[in-house]
């Protein structure tokens, strides 16, 4: 039984059961708090969780057999997490989460059998970069604007944000370019005043992802996204490099970039007065983050417990937009200190899984893709937490696999699915 424990899909499995049982609890809880004000679905919300992950555990068990045990776990914990939440605020929009979860495992299914040498993604750098750009730019002339930024795109009565997906293209494009150029951009030929600087033609396409990154914090009108993707660029372009001159350069172009947008686009202006002073405008424009600090501190340490914080008002949420900008934030109300510092060390193993793997790859290509899209995952993670704490301003873009939103969770799988495709790699038998 014991040596049985010991392969990576048993271990996976093991620990699926246990995110099972949390599942089962919460919507339990959410249920029993409600005193059957709904209708009793929470344990088909919960069978259809497990019925999900259990199909993604078999795909991996048929594909990917040395693939990483703890990823997929880590995963299905914090959609756990979200999904439970979701229900507790709205079952309806629980059970449209069910269906966006359905088309995330089936892409999630696509990259593993497609990409089951995720070295073959080298190939198509060049693709994925200028899909990622196509992306963007259609966020920024077709987008909805809403709440000030313009990062969704409504088709068919949906509400799409193409940024999810250029996010892990960028990742895909850099990390073959900068296997491509590693040499050239960790040693360049040519020196300006007693500064090395690699030749024009091998530093452009850099140049242009770090345009794109400035024309859409302008075109779209927010902050958050366009520290994200700029903030992938650097620590992909150090991972590769190890030269601070790039970083310092980067952030230096990203500040005066900032420094036009507040001038030229009130609405970033108007997020960081709220910032700085929410209680100044409590009933208007402050009323978001303020409602989230009370409800944060009103979970205490341990929280009320699911089902049980102050979370609605009728049919309406105490902070608007709980479900997507502020998931955290109910989160803490209700599982308390422990419950949302728990919830973030989730993030940081789910880091360190993929980080770990960078370590152990044996090509550029894919140390690089695990690091970058470990990274993305982990400083996306630490944007929204850091918005609704109000550590920085607030962004528009969701709590990776927590909050509601289509477009987030089906991206996320896909990033799910090549970490996995890299573990499967890093950890194949000696000789194969």
């Amino acid at each position: 039984m014991i040596a049985a424990l010991r392969t990576a899909r048993n271990r996976e499995l093991v620990n699926l059961v246990l995110v099972s049982l949390l599942v089962v609890t919460g919507f339990g809880a959410v249920f029993v708090a409600r005193e059957n004000a709904v209708e009793s679905s929470s344990l088909s919300y919960a069978a259809l969780f497990i019925a999900l992950y259990l199909a993604a555990h078999v795909v991996l068990r048929l594909t990917l057999r040395n693939a990483d045990p703890y990823l997929l776990p880590l995963a299905a914990l914090l959609t756990a997490v979200g999904l439970i939440e979701i229900y507790r605020i709205d079952p309806e929009l629980a059970r449209d989460q069910g269906l966006w979860i359905v088309l995330g495992l089936v892409l999630f299914t696509a990259v593993v059998v497609a990409f089951r040498d995720v070295r073959r993604l080298e190939q198509l750098r060049y693709t994925c970069g200028v899909a990622a750009v196509i992306l963007l730019a259609a966020t920024a002339v077709l987008g909805t604007e809403v709440n000030g930024a313009r990062l969704w795109i409504r088709a068919g009565g949906y509400q799409i944000q193409p940024g999810e997906f250029a996010k892990v293209l960028l990742v895909v494009f850099v990390a073959g370019y900068l296997r491509a150029n590693r040499e050239v951009l960790t040693h360049p030929a040519r020196r300006l005043l007693g500064v090395g600087l690699p030749a024009l033609r091998h530093l452009l396409p850099l140049l242009s992802m770090w345009g794109a990154a400035l024309v859409l914090l302008v075109a779209v009108n927010d902050l958050g996204s366009s520290l994200l993707y700029f903030s992938i660029l650097l620590a992909m372009v150090y991972l590769a490099t190890g030269r601070w001159l790039y970083v310092g350069g980067g952030v230096a172009v990203f500040a005066v970039g900032a420094l036009a947008a507040v001038q030229a686009a009130p609405h970033v202006q108007d997020r960081i007065d709220i910032w700085l002073d929410p209680w100044r405008t409590p009933q208007t424009t402050g009323y978001q983050i303020v409602q989230s600090l009370y409800s944060i501190a009103d979970g205490g340490v341990f929280g009320t417990g699911f089902g049980r914080g102050f979370v609605l008002v009728g049919d309406r949420t105490v902070i608007p937009d709980a479900h997507t900008d502020f998931i955290f934030s109910v989160i803490a109300t209700e599982t308390g200190l422990a419950g949302a510092a728990g919830l973030l060390l989730v993030y940081l193993a789910f880091v360190y899984r993929g980080m770990k793997l960078a370590s152990l790859a044996d090509d550029g290509f894919t140390k690089l893709l695990a690091a970058g899209l470990s990274f993305a995952l982990g400083f996306q993670a630490f944007v929204i937490v850091a918005g609704v704490t109000k550590l920085l301003p607030l962004t528009g873009i969701t709590l990776p696999f927590v909050s509601y939103g289509g477009s987030s969770i089906v991206a996320n799988f896909g990033l799910l699915a090549l970490l996995l495709c890299v573990s499967n790699h890093v950890n194949r038998p000696a000789g194969t």
